[in-house]
């Protein structure tokens, strides 16, 4: 009798590249086109991973629907500028590319789920090399984004793998929360944009501090 399938679901920004900063410029300067005050980088950083939309509704609150949709266009217009600089990078987190070639030698499937669009993703995953790692990519164009399970949901149901045998890897209390929806199990990154405490009070079955110690909590699952 064959082992069952077993998969890990990773989200994108904060957990497998470092994209905070060209986000937050991206926002600065769409609130500068609408003559607004920007908010703060730590505000901004607390709405990584939810749909576009849904993020800039948040960091607006007082704006109404026509200037949130306004804001969502400027800041994708920004960031596909600044997506085809020739020093665009976005860098991936120590220990990335070794754990998904070892995961993979070992039988896992790969996947992602991300508040990216699709173009964006796959930008990043072709910059970093990264595309052939990944049996399933779920993103911001599938359909309703994070914290709602369906993500996670639609990807197990294409690959036929079982929520106790899906494992969700996520820096943010969106991650944890879709997981924790979706009857997989979560486990929170510590050096991605939400902090340890609040990756905890969200339900996160397991906190890891380096991609070592995550292959280690998946090897032993």
């Amino acid at each position: 009798m064959s082992a069952p399938l077993k998969l890990a679901m990773f989200d994108c920004d904060g957990t497998l590249v470092d994209s905070q900063h060209h986000i937050v410029r991206a926002v600065v300067e769409a609130w500068a086109r609408h003559d607004l005050p920007p908010p703060t980088a730590e505000l901004v950083r607390t709405g990584i991973g939810l749909p576009l939309y849904d993020a800039i509704a948040r960091l607006h609150p007082e704006g109404d629907a026509d200037l949130h949709q306004a804001l969502t266009d400027a800041y994708k217009s920004v960031f596909t500028v600044m997506r085809q600089q020739p020093d665009h990078w976005e860098p991936l987190y120590p220990g990335v590319v070794e754990t998904l070639d070892a995961l993979a030698q070992e039988g896992w499937l790969l996947g992602i789920a991300t508040g990216k669009a699709k173009r964006g993703l796959l930008a990043t995953l072709n910059q970093h090399k990264l595309l052939d790692r990944f049996v399933v990519l779920r993103t911001a164009d599938d359909g309703p984004g994070k914290p709602n399970p369906d993500m996670l949901l639609t990807a197990m149901a294409e690959i036929g793998v079982e929520p106790a045998n899906t494992f969700m890897i996520g820096d943010t209390t969106y991650d944890i929360e879709m997981a924790r929806s979706a009857d997989t199990m979560a486990i929170g990154v510590s050096w991605g944009y939400h902090t340890v405490p609040v990756l905890q009070a969200a339900g996160a079955h397991h906190i890891v501090h380096d991609y070592a110690a995550l292959a280690d909590i998946l090897r032993a699952s």
